[in-house]
């Protein structure tokens, strides 16, 4: 079991460090086939979009034919859109390489089912700490890279990162055991014939639906957040783009340091929902107080904080609900719980952006109402959960 979750871990560091090279690199690469401010949202947009209808479904395939094959196909699926990017010459070209990329992005949720697979409910919250701080760490460390690559020309992260998912490919095929041992049953098979009424049938269930509508709001939030950030960063405090960059890098590693604690947290409180509800109030207090930030330190601190609690969201929720999903879909519900987040990280941008005509301070608040409806589910998941 050790030895899947850390070639997982190696995987996920890999996937999620591969996306975030590109990312810095999409508007400047863009622009000259015609990408505007305005179009680098819809670009943006459609990888996020794409992954909403297909999470489920290879969620979904992987618990009829197993989490290997799905895995393989997600990241070869990956590598070949950073290779069509590096071969672009049309903004349709850039459009088709985001979309096969969110088409095949099954990779997190097949992940996540295979955490689940392995963990017992007493290493389940830990083990999906550890596979999130796998995929922030790559998040973190991938602009950083893209940007260094870029010195040497603006296709070159591009092939660099479609070069380290193949490396993921290889990693699967040659080191990863299969962890779904029912892939092969009559249940599993019915599975497989997935119906995207299940986006909605799936959110019915008491406690699994609740923590991915949860799940939801707080990933909203967080992107709402992020162009408050950005904007706020750049015309209130006047901020470099290194300097941002080095902010940003600290807001993603104390989330990830926090990750790495969920062990010691759980010993102290053991139920997950109750260290949901703490942590998202701690993470509402704080949106709230940088809101009414006016200058680097009071606005830095609570976003620290906020970055902090906002680390636990993933492993605690992830954790409810394959604790109530002792089925054999566990790739199904963890597709439609990754498709909803795909969903927020695009609402949320796209409601900050139409707040902003009243004040950049008016994201954060925006970003607040959110995580509040997200506490008030956070108690209904207490009653709930099951001790």
């Amino acid at each position: 079991m050790n030895r899947i979750i850390w070639v997982l871990v190696l995987i996920a560091i890999i996937n999620s460090m591969g996306f975030g090279i590109i990312i810095p690199l999409l508007y400047p690469y863009g622009k000259k086939f015609g990408v505007t401010e305005h179009t680098i949202g819809l670009l943006t947009a459609a990888f996020s979009i794409a992954q909403f209808f297909a999470t489920p479904v290879l969620g979904s395939l992987s618990d009829k034919w197993g989490r290997k094959p799905l895995l393989v196909i997600s990241l070869i699926g990956t590598a070949a859109s950073f290779v069509m990017f590096g071969f672009a010459n049309s903004i349709f070209m850039l459009f088709a390489a985001r979309i096969l990329d969110g088409l095949t992005g099954g990779n997190i949720s097949v992940a996540q089912a295979m955490i689940s697979d392995i963990s017992s409910p007493k290493e389940r919250a830990k083990n999906f700490g550890i596979l999130g701080s796998a995929f922030g760490f790559g998040f973190v460390i991938g602009p950083a890279i893209g940007g260094l690559l870029s010195k040497f020309g603006l296709k070159v992260p591009f092939f660099f990162a479609a070069g380290i998912a193949v490396i993921g490919v290889l990693l699967t095929l040659f080191f990863l055991k299969e962890t779904n041992q029912n892939k092969n049953a009559r249940s599993a098979a019915k599975k497989g014939e997935f119906s995207f009424l299940s986006l909605i049938t799936v959110l019915k269930k008491p406690v699994i639906g609740t923590a991915i509508f949860t799940g939801f709001l707080l990933t909203m939030a967080q992107f709402t957040m992020l162009i408050g950030f950005q904007t706020f960063s750049v015309d209130e405090l006047k901020l470099s783009p290194t300097q941002i960059g080095v902010f940003y890098g600290g807001f993603g590693i104390s989330g990830i340091l926090m990750q790495m604690l969920v062990p010691a947290v759980k010993k102290v409180i053991p139920s997950q929902a109750t260290i949901l509800l703490i942590s998202t109030l701690f993470c509402l207090g704080m949106m709230v107080l940088a809101g009414f930030a006016t200058g680097i330190i009071l606005f830095a601190i609570p976003i620290g904080i906020y970055g902090l609690f906002n680390g636990l969201r993933n492993p605690m929720l992830n954790a409810i609900i394959a604790d109530h999903n002792e089925g054999n879909g566990k790739g199904e519900v963890m597709g439609v719980n990754q498709s909803y987040a795909s969903i927020g990280q695009t609402l949320g941008p796209v409601t900050a952006g139409l707040i902003t005509a009243i004040s950049i301070h008016s994201i954060f608040f925006l970003a607040s109402l959110y995580i509040l409806i997200a506490l008030l589910f956070s108690i209904r998941l207490i009653s709930k959960e099951n001790p």
